[in-house]
């Protein structure tokens, strides 16, 4: 507040810095320079699992509208983003849109992609690191319905 305080009333919008920023796709790091996290379980009262939240959003898409989630190159999310990054698309993703999905020997994973759970965040096309994830308006008024707003 007091460097927006200083930017408008002294320098009136003027400033002769600039900070530094990068966008957000460039910023994560390697897995194996970062800390694996242990997430506590949802425990129902004050926090919940993904689908129960996604549930409450009410999100609604047309069963046979075009995919509003694409993918540049099929062989990315696992050739590039499981093998640097532990496929980030899992957990940047608020409602859980994206999962790898192996066979029964725990080998030969993909990418599934759950686009009718998508609530529109944008989030995919910001954050992805290898800038894979297309995000388009869906068609026909899909998505989230939050009541009461």
């Amino acid at each position: 507040m007091i460097y927006s305080a200083l930017d408008i009333f002294v320098l009136h919008g003027c400033a002769p810095w600039t900070f530094r920023h990068h966008p957000d796709h460039k910023t994560l790091k390697r897995a194996d320079q970062a800390p694996v996290i242990d997430y506590p379980k949802p425990d129902g009262v004050l926090s919940f699992d993904r689908n129960s939240s996604v549930f409450i959003s009410n999100t609604n898409h047309e069963e046979n509208q075009v995919a509003h989630l694409t993918l540049k190159d099929d062989s990315v999310p696992i050739d590039i983003n499981l093998a640097l990054y532990d496929a980030p698309e899992q957990r940047y993703c608020p409602a859980g849109v994206y999962e790898i999905l192996r066979d029964d020997n725990g080998g030969n994973p993909r990418l599934q992609i759950n686009a009718q759970n998508c609530v529109h965040c944008k989030t995919c096309d910001i954050k992805d690191p290898t800038q894979n994830i297309v995000w388009t308006v869906p068609e026909g008024g899909g998505g989230p319905n939050y009541p009461n707003m």
